[in-house]
């Protein structure tokens, strides 16, 4: 098993490395084979195809995610699993700067891998949005549990997006724990956060949508 990590990791490392410096659409799958020592068939065992390549790891982490959420006992709050399960995500982001930082510099140069880096967060949002849809207390609506699994997602792909901009030089963890605190206050309609109204809503991840989330946020009443 971790001899086959390892591999994927490789490749993955080998193919974004070629990416940067001779183009994404100028390498072919069998040029990063071949730069990998592997064969092409190998590369296709881990990969589905040329666009999975700069994500080795998100499969992994989200069969993490959902045995988290499956595990959550009948009492636990379902929000702080899922707030929970988000923070153990972004801290293995964190135990492999390098490919973040590698992969942020080339989703923001090739549109195709940005839309796949898209989809790849979306496997998030619709995996805590299931659990909260069956965890919530009966009668929630049942936009809520969606509008709180974009909020959720945002203040982490906010935190880890700050955090890769800057080549590691933000705290990506307080970011996020602050930014869960902010969602707590919103689900217990803590005073001055929204006067007891819960408004959710599912935003695009653009940095207008950052600007607005990161002002709401600095304006919520930090809990004690």
């Amino acid at each position: 098993m971790r001899v086959a990590e390892d591999a994927r990791y490789r490749i993955a490392e080998t193919a974004m490395a070629l990416f940067l410096e001779q183009g994404y659409e100028a390498v072919t799958v069998e040029a990063v084979a071949e730069a990998s020592r592997v064969s092409r068939r190998t590369v296709f065992r881990y990969f589905g195809g040329k666009d999975e390549l700069p994500f080795p790891d998100h499969s992994a982490r989200l069969a993490v995610l959902d045995r988290r959420l499956r595990a959550a006992g009948p009492d636990d709050d379902p929000v702080e699993v899922v707030i929970a399960g988000t923070e153990e995500s972004l801290r293995d982001f964190l135990s492999r700067p390098q490919l973040v930082f590698r992969r942020y510099r080339l989703t923001r140069l090739v549109p195709e891998l940005r839309n796949r880096e898209i989809v790849e967060h979306e496997r998030y949002v619709s995996l805590t949005s299931a659990f909260l849809r069956t965890h919530l207390p009966p009668g929630t609506p049942s936009h809520q549990a969606m509008g709180l699994a974009a909020l959720v997602d945002a203040m982490h792909r906010s935190a880890l997006g700050n955090w890769a901009r800057s080549d590691g030089a933000t705290d990506a963890l307080g970011e996020l724990q602050a930014g869960m605190a902010w969602v707590r206050s919103l689900v217990s309609g803590a005073p001055g956060a929204t006067d007891g109204r819960l408004l959710l809503a599912a935003v695009p991840d653009t940095p207008a949508a950052r600007r607005a989330l990161l002002a709401l946020r600095a304006e919520a009443t930090p809990l004690e």
